[in-house]
């Protein structure tokens, strides 16, 4: 199948693809479920790719969400946000190579001006943001990605994401586009079978490769 970088765009998910914290946001929520007991087994597992809003439904009493939004407003203020590896300078080849890009993140808007405020150059670098405030159904539903592709011009199936949560990768799927997962957060073997490409984290990445792999699907 002959190819153009005309035809696609990209779409990111942002924590573990973009930024380097879902190992302090997986500590965060396991010392929530630790004071707030669910009683779901892997609560910080079983969250990930999730909107506070749905996150927050675990808990049983206004007075516990309210506390809980709170803590996470302020743990997020204080966050240092630093970029996973090779993340500009494969940004800034899709970007040279036309592709018009998005975020699409379980993250609300309080989180995202935080990151603003740290890594401006990361979202002045992309197109359009897409956050969990945005959407009525957080991944694995696939509304977020449609929105995104939406946003950006393109068709979902002319779409590669870029994943690393279980969620995230099966919303990718079901939105149409072409999935690559990363083994940021879960080993690769646990993404088996769940992407159409798995890899170590961007620097594994080129335009070349997503060619290569859009010829063989």
């Amino acid at each position: 199948m002959e190819t153009t970088t005309q035809q696609f765009g990209a779409v990111f998910d942002l924590d573990g693809v973009l930024i380097d914290t879902e190992g302090t946001y997986s500590e965060f929520w396991s010392s929530i479920d630790e004071m707030y007991p669910t009683g779901i087994e892997n609560f910080a597992a079983v969250i990930k790719g999730t909107t506070l809003t749905e996150i927050l439904n675990h808990f049983s009493t206004e007075e516990i969400r309210a506390d809980i939004k709170q803590r996470i407003h302020d743990f997020e203020q204080t966050m240092v946000y630093e970029l996973m590896p090779d993340v500009n300078r494969f940004i800034g080849e899709l970007r040279d190579a036309g592709f018009p890009i998005a975020i699409y993140t379980s993250s609300d808007h309080v989180k995202m001006a935080h990151l603003r405020r740290q890594q401006p150059e990361l979202l002045d670098a992309v197109d359009v943001i897409i956050t969990g405030s945005d959407v009525s159904c957080s991944k694995p539903n696939p509304e977020g990605y449609l929105k995104a592709a939406e946003a950006i011009g393109r068709r979902p199936v002319e779409c590669f994401v870029f994943e690393d949560s279980l969620q995230g990768l099966e919303a990718g799927r079901r939105s149409g586009a072409t999935v690559i997962g990363l083994a940021t957060t879960l080993p690769a073997e646990r993404l088996s079978g769940k992407a159409h490409l798995i890899v170590d984290n961007l620097a594994s990445l080129t335009v070349d490769t997503l060619f290569a792999l859009v010829s063989k699907l």
